[in-house]
């Protein structure tokens, strides 16, 4: 049955160019599976495994207190993992077909206000190389609501001073996001009076770097944002998505379509948008 997992997570990295997280979530998620259908159903091979088993395995979680987005994700693991096994002729029938998730009741974004905002921004100081990078990476990504990942993955020649915009990428493809002045004048001041400091002798296309010269990551920009939410007294915790809900809900409550704030935030469906209306 492990065999059978490894060449599944195989096939999504080479054939769906999954993330790293996403592969160790679906080998977690049917590692347990197998090891429940082994331990307590006796059973040795995916071609034994009937609806019941899965079924009896979703009650296996629930009685065990597992919570309902955890049973919810572990399904959604069933079911591409089994129509994969009947893709590939392995199976010929699907036992997780009629498997229903749990409904998942959707919370509303903790969103920041503006004035939270206008005080967060403010705190670097932009007299120094340091200061100027980190009020242009919080300008930008507030200004933008792209994801951290992008603002850290930005290189040069992805942002466009002149028309106002960044190219973001991702699996389904590039889109353009624009920006307004706040972020052209934070961003161009950045470029040419402080970048050139981190960069020293060496010249790497990555726009915003750490210390060390190095494209920022995930992790360093968290602390650099945690810091400044203590300095600006926002009490409640704060992550660069934090940001990024906020720029949704500030956009929608300003009047903006629903299908265009979808667009510029990258989002496949336009329901995961949606939930930014609640706070309005």
């Amino acid at each position: 049955m492990e065999k059978s997992i490894l060449k599944f997570i195989k096939y999504l990295h080479k054939t769906r160019k999954s993330s790293v997280n996403t592969e160790l979530s679906y080998r977690r998620d049917l590692e347990k599976l197998a090891q429940y259908l082994v331990e307590e159903q006796g059973m040795t091979d995916w071609t034994e495994v009937t609806a019941t088993n899965l079924n009896s395995y979703i009650l296996y979680l629930e009685d065990r207190n597992y919570a309902v987005a955890s049973v919810s994700r572990s399904i959604a693991s069933m079911r591409t993992f089994f129509h994969y096994l009947v893709r590939t002729h392995y199976l010929s029938d699907d036992p997780s077909y009629e498997l229903k998730a749990p409904k998942v009741e959707k919370k509303a974004p903790d969103i920041l206000t503006g004035e939270e905002i206008s005080a967060l921004i403010s705190q670097p100081d932009c007299s120094t190389p340091k200061g100027l990078r980190d009020k242009a990476m919080l300008v930008l990504l507030c200004g933008t609501g792209i994801r951290v990942s992008e603002l850290i993955g930005l290189k040069l020649g992805d942002i466009n001073l002149e028309m106002g915009y960044i190219s973001c990428r991702d699996r389904t493809g590039t889109r353009a996001v624009p920006f307004g002045p706040d972020v052209r004048e934070a961003v161009e001041t950045y470029m040419s009076s402080a970048r050139h400091t981190f960069v020293g002798d060496r010249d790497p296309e990555a726009l915003f770097l750490n210390c060390s010269g190095k494209m920022m990551s995930r992790q360093g920009f968290w602390k650099i944002l945690k810091g400044y939410a203590e300095n600006a007294d926002i009490s409640r915790d704060i992550t660069p998505h934090t940001l990024r809900h906020t720029f949704a809900a500030h956009m929608l409550a300003g009047g903006a379509d629903v299908y265009r704030v979808k667009e510029l935030l990258g989002y496949s469906d336009v329901s995961q948008t949606q939930i930014y209306a609640m706070r309005r």
